[in-house]
């Protein structure tokens, strides 16, 4: 007899996938204090139970493409086989085309990353949810390295450092169209920086 479990988890998949462009269109149209949980949940044409078994809540609509992220993160360490960083800076060297691949997701459709930061820029609930999860995804590249053998001090230095390069991209305008550039830039200085504070330290 065929399981029916891959079925089960599809529609599961195309109702979340549903709910997060009903939520989306409701924001652009209303804004976000506009729309109710119940107004995505009629859209996505899904139930409220529905909507609830996915999201918490309307903010974390708002950050699922955050999330998935943060799982593609989180996958990513449990597949690779990179070696072992020896250093801080190779850590920070190894996490620049994690970043890399998360921006060119992120930033796939220009015109819904404006859209988004666009939205979080207006509401302070939504900007603290952002450095939450700003900071959720320094843990993860974290947790990364630590996977990949680096003690764990050097793999939060090296998660932070990589997190403040990508937040420095975001602070400079947060072009989705130069965005890779500029996290590529910032991750160039970080890594300068440590190369000449290890020469400086060299006897």
């Amino acid at each position: 007899m065929t399981s029916s479990r891959p079925l089960v988890e599809r529609k599961q998949r195309q109702a979340r996938q549903r709910i997060i462009e009903a939520a989306q269109e409701l924001f652009h149209e209303h804004g976000f204090d506009g729309v109710s949980v119940g107004d995505i949940a009629e859209r996505a044409e899904v139930g409220r139970t529905t909507f609830f078994r996915h999201f918490r809540d309307k903010q974390e609509v708002v950050f699922a493409r955050e999330q998935e992220l943060l799982d593609l993160v989180a996958e990513a360490g449990r597949a690779d086989r990179a070696p072992t960083p020896r250093s801080v800076t190779e850590a920070v060297e190894q996490l620049g085309p994690v970043l890399l691949a998360l921006c060119a997701r992120a930033t796939a459709d220009p015109a819904a990353y404006t859209r988004h930061f666009a939205l979080i820029e207006q509401h302070p609930e939504l900007r603290d949810r952002d450095a939450v999860k700003m900071q959720q995804l320094g843990d993860k590249l974290s947790e990364l390295l630590i996977r990949r053998g680096s003690d764990e001090a050097a793999a939060v230095l090296a998660g932070q450092i990589a997190l403040a390069c990508f937040q420095t991209a975001k602070r400079l305008g947060n072009n989705p169209r130069t965005l890779a550039d500029d996290i590529r830039a910032a991750l160039t200085r970080a890594l300068t920086l440590g190369t000449r504070d290890a020469g400086a330290a060299t006897p």
